[in-house]
């Protein structure tokens, strides 16, 4: 098929593609699809996106079909690739003029050149940019204009490599152009400066576009592109000059207003100045000494005194700000404590920050940023009646600094008060004091400075810690604060109680808790939400603290406990009720169970929330938290939730269920904890476990916790469990011991031992299909010593406790290995006294001696040939589990244990869970814990020595080494 009929074809689909209407645009995809690796079929695509009489929404579904073609199908290795002949046509057409006249296909067409820039440039494309340099320089502003829009994006993919050999090339081609690109940024520069006066709006913007777009192409040349910067003539002078060139832009933005349709331009520009310093400053710290000083001096006179006045914008004044802040923090420039160890280059920096931050410099940019800064604006005041959660749920956290004013403050000023403490310190205790006793209510400017001067106490708390007594400070003047309750007091109200919470873990007397409790009582019912949900977070930070102590707080545990749950119903927005549910979870996970009597009302609104929560999924993990916490607390109690507590968890474990790729970390976490608390299976119970099977396929993190749940189950009701699920989970187990790790296969076979343990009878019946592995492991020697010690555990299960069975899969296992079951005996007990030493946990080594002790008396002739291994395994698990009484000088198994032992839980023990009460009932049923290795060796010889007679045993006997024998005699004195 020739070029054009090709093309009428695949612009009819095309066309097809772009309609609305499923039945037509369904098999125009299908069929375009199709058509992604046929010869020619970009080529195609080339021809009808760069044909600009047609439907402006074909051409950018062609591009974009072209764009996702590049990334599949040009890399020579990638299946269907492009042949070379194809790629070198398509690569001359895309360069052939740069003309598109819509804005959003040129991008894509400068993206996909880039994206092909990127494989092949410059060893396949030599060419590229030599031609993108040419096309930069001609006088059509629309192909000038798309020619630099290419240039960007392709420096801009091209730096982002990271191969050594890659960055070489980077290195290369950047020395080669970088002069060009400074004389093209310069000439745009130039031009944009005199045409802004002359009042055509158009040329303007043309001109600043173009500005834009050569400032874009020098950063990524300036950051990535030049080894040693600082020795670059160029560069540097780049550099040096951008302070000048922002003076001019700045000065600019006089004129050029807020509804200019070049305003959002020009501050693009700026921005990009100062992220051109900020990258360098971040890649090249050391070749950004020279301008330390210049962008103090800067940046200071911006944003802490007149200059900026009428110019600085937000965004801008942010820049500036962490400018500072990174050059101030940076660690290139601190040197090391002996000063004569420190780099050279790091104590030059260092003298340049020391010479320009003087005491008057300092003290001058903190009272800025307190007084300034720090002072709530009349949006915030504005935003704080009208939207009371949202000025709450204002960004604080993680990376806001880079970008938002409040947080950027904050942390510049921490920043600085932490690397010059010792000078500002004075300066904030000199505000702290000018602001004694409470403020007039009337007086607005002086209440919001009050809470400015508070934010700061409370920013710097860790800095300030030997230079304030809190204490006092707390009782003589800050609880007086939180008692004014006029309306207009609030700020301060709010700010109070956030103060405390910040100083709460690093200097706050125990004695004065109960003080601070009485006090969030009554904020809790304060008439602004805004300080009740500042309360609440303070209340977190308390409860949550090392030096909290549960007998302080049981007092108002009821108030806090209602007063929480009400704020809880009155917040209204997804983000702030999940705040209170963190703070709630905190305090029952603090008081475990003594919430008990205190949680009914929220045991009855959590399914409501729940319910109106189905587009939430963060709000339902929150939830999920709570409930896990109110399990703990509640404990066996947790019962009378299943009604709503099982269907959560069901949900939440589903993987066919959209919602379980949030809720199934949690949802699990839910489940075991609801076992773990259960005190008996319920049918409901039982039945989520369906869910376990797809869980297990997953294979990701969560298995750890999944093998958790299904011991909890075992541990619950092993009979009734197994008879409805073991089959299943054994063909799971079988899939899982084929492709998991060893760290895996260990957490596998422990469940099955544990099945083993609690069920001696059915367990080995239920994991049936899995035993042969395990004996083909002993027999064979697994290299493992942590999988062996389990493969012994398991088999040592089936060897004491179910002997029938045993029997049975000896003589399975020696039809397989086609030897007679005796010798096959032989092997394995061989094996198993060989590899004793890998088993590390004494109640395996215990139950290694029981196991194969019980295989005696026997006149088998192989059992005794390997008498000798098994009386030097039982001696050594006597040197295990047996302690001496120092008070009668006997010896006894420190593994017995008996009902009458209570273990005595202290006051800052959890109380067991109806699991653990599980465990120990079944330890006291475990021969291991039950039955006196003393006591069995000596039955089983004397039942081997009636066997044989004195004579036979004797020589019996003499195939022990001397040295085991006598330590046999000493632990067997008394029997």
């Amino acid at each position: 098929m020739d070029l054009n009929s090709a093309s009428t074809v695949v612009l009819q689909v095309l066309t097809q593609a772009t309609s609305q209407d499923t039945a037509v645009l369904k098999p125009a995809e299908e069929q375009l699809k199709q058509w992604e690796t046929q010869p020619g079929f970009y080529s195609v695509l080339l021809n009808i996106f760069t044909n600009h009489t047609l439907d402006i929404n074909v051409r950018w579904l062609a591009v974009l079909y072209f764009k996702n073609g590049i990334d599949r199908y040009w890399r020579r290795v990638a299946p269907h690739a492009l042949s070379e002949e194809e790629k070198s046509t398509l690569r001359a057409g895309l360069i052939t003029n740069f003309n598109e006249p819509i804005n959003q296909i040129a991008t894509q067409i400068a993206v996909l050149i880039a994206k092909v820039a990127r494989l092949d440039c410059p060893r396949q494309w030599p060419e590229l940019i030599p031609t993108l340099i040419e096309s930069v320089k001609v006088q059509d502003d629309l192909r000038q204009h798309r020619a630099l829009l290419t240039f960007y994006h392709v420096t801009k993919t091209l730096a982002s490599k990271r191969l050594s050999a890659d960055r070489k090339l980077f290195y290369d081609l950047a020395s080669g152009i970088y002069s060009f690109a400074c004389s093209l940024w310069n000439h745009h520069t130039d031009t944009f400066l005199q045409q802004v006066s002359s009042g055509n709006e158009a040329a303007v913007l043309s001109s600043l576009e173009r500005t834009l777009l050569s400032l874009k192409v020098l950063r990524k040349l300036t950051v990535n592109g030049i080894v040693e910067p600082h020795k670059n003539m160029e560069v540097m002078g780049f550099l040096h000059g951008i302070f000048e060139r922002l003076k001019q832009f700045l000065e600019c933005s006089r004129s050029i207003g807020a509804d200019n349709v070049c305003r959002d331009r020009l501050e693009k520009t700026i921005i990009l100045f100062t992220k051109v310093l900020l990258d360098f400053l971040d890649q090249h710290p050391f070749s950004f000494t020279p301008l330390i000083q210049r962008s103090l001096e800067f940046s200071v006179s911006y944003v802490f005194t007149e200059v900026g006045e009428g110019v600085t914008f937000e965004r801008f004044i942010v820049q500036c700000m962490n400018l500072i802040k990174m050059i101030v923090k940076n660690y290139a420039y601190k040197p090391s404590k002996n000063f004569e160890d420190s780099n050279p280059a790091t104590l030059e920096a260092h003298k340049i920050k020391m010479a320009f931050f003087t005491y008057p410099t300092l003290t001058e940019i903190c009272r800025r940023l307190v007084s300034h800064y720090f002072l709530l604006t009349e949006e915030e005041l504005t935003m704080w009646e009208e939207d009371p959660e949202g000025f709450t749920a204002e960004e604080t956290g993680g990376d806001s600094w880079k970008y938002s004013l409040r947080p950027c403050t904050e942390v510049l000023f921490i920043d600085i008060f932490h690397e010059y403490n010792q000078t500002l310190t004075p300066v904030l205790l000199e505000m702290m004091q000018t602001l004694q006793g409470p403020t007039n209510v009337e007086d607005m400017n002086a209440l919001l400075i009050k809470d400015a001067v508070y934010n700061a106490v409370g920013l710097a708390a860790y800095e300030l810690f030997d230079s304030v007594d809190f204490d006092q400070w707390f009782k003589n003047q800050l609880l007086p604060e939180l008692q004014v309750i006029h309306n207009r007091y609030k700020p301060l109200r709010r700010r109070v109680i956030w103060l405390i919470g910040q100083w709460i873990s690093v200097r706050f007397k125990s004695d004065l808790r109960p003080m601070l409790y009485e006090a969030i009582c009554n904020l809790l019912q304060d008439q602004d939400l805004v300080v009740r949900i500042e309360t609440a977070t303070t209340l977190k930070l308390t409860v949550d603290d090392f030096e909290f102590r549960t007998d302080q707080f049981l007092p108002y545990l009821e108030t806090m406990f209602t007063l929480l749950f009400q704020l809880l119903q009155q917040v209204t927005e997804c983000d702030t009720k999940m705040h209170v549910l963190h703070v709630l979870s905190c305090v029952i996970e603090r008081v475990n169970v003594q919430i008990r009597p205190y949680v009914g009302c929220l045991v009855q609104y959590l399914p409501l929330l729940w319910k109106q929560s189905e587009e939430h999924n963060m709000l339902r993990c929150a939830i999920l938290t709570t409930l896990i916490h109110l399990v703990q607390g509640l404990g066996a109690d947790s019962k009378n939730l299943y009604p709503f507590l099982l269907p959560v968890i069901q949900l939440s474990t589903d993987v066919s269920q959209p919602p379980h790729v949030y809720l199934l970390e949690d949802g699990l976490e839910l489940w075991l904890v609801t076992l773990e608390n259960s005190p008996c299976v319920t049918p409901e119970l039982l039945r989520i476990f369906q869910n376990m099977s797809p869980l297990l396929e997953l294979s990701s993190e969560s298995v750890r916790t999944c093998f958790k749940i299904i011991n909890g189950y075992i541990f619950l009701s092993s009979t009734e469990f197994l008879q409805t699920y073991a089959v299943g989970l054994c063909q799971s187990f079988c899939e899982l011991l084929k492709e998991i790790t060893t760290d895996g296969q260990v957490q596998v076979l422990k469940v099955v031992e544990n099945a083993l343990k609690v069920n001696p009878v059915l367990g080995p019946q239920m994991f049936q299909p899995i035993l042969p592995c395990i004996f083909r492991g002993i027999i064979e020697g697994e290299r493992y010593p942590v999988v062996m010690s389990t493969y012994l555990g398991v088999m040592g299960r089936v060897l004491l406790q179910n002997t029938s069975f045993f029997s049975s899969l000896l003589n399975e296992m020696a039809h397989k290995f086609n030897q007679e079951m005796d010798q096959l005996l032989g092997n394995m007990i061989e094996m198993w006294v060989d590899r004793m030493d890998n088993i590390t946990q004494p109640e395996r080594r215990k139950l290694s001696a029981l196991a194969l002790l019980s295989l005696l008396p026997s006149d088998n002739s192989v059992i005794q040939d390997k008498f000798c291994g098994i009386i030097n395994i039982s001696v050594e698990g006597l040197h295990d589990v047996m302690t001496e009484d120092p008070e009668t000088g006997t010896y006894k198994d420190c593994m017995l244990m008996s009902h009458l032992e209570e273990p005595k839980v202290t006051e800052d023990e959890e109380p067991p869970t109806e699991q653990d009460k599980r465990k120990k009932m079944l330890a006291l049923k475990d021969p291991v814990h039950t039955v006196s290795l003393q006591q069995f060796i000596y039955e089983k010889l004397k039942a081997q020595q009636e066997l044989l007679g004195e004579q036979g045993f004797q020589s019996l006997m003499e195939t022990v080494d001397t040295e085991i024998v006598t330590q046999l005699q000493e632990f067997l004195q008394g029997f």
